[in-house]
């Protein structure tokens, strides 16, 4: 997995390659999490599982190393995102 950089904010990402065939922007540091299907947060195994779960600050025996997805963190989303039909307002820009 290489680490690069996001166009949009320059945060340090990388892509992993999910289990639907798509290609998912992470941040580039791991983090822990609790597997949980009601949990707040959604995270990239490492084998491309997406897995709702809760982050933790330490490892632990329940614990599970993922990536949080960069859609969730970058500071400037709609860099990526394409006008819908007849939105004047983005078309002009």
């Amino acid at each position: 997995m290489t680490e690069t950089t996001c166009r949009a904010c320059g945060a340090p990402i990388r892509f992993i390659k999910t289990k639907a065939g798509k290609t998912a922007p992470v941040n580039a540091e791991p983090v822990h999490f609790i597997p949980d299907p009601e949990g707040g947060d959604l995270f990239i195994t490492p084998d491309g599982d997406a897995v709702r779960g809760w982050k933790i600050a330490t490892e632990s025996n329940a614990a599970y190393d993922g990536y949080t997805s960069h859609f969730a963190t970058c500071t400037n989303p709609d860099y990526f995102r394409k006008p819908r039909k007849g939105d004047r307002r983005r078309a002009a820009t």
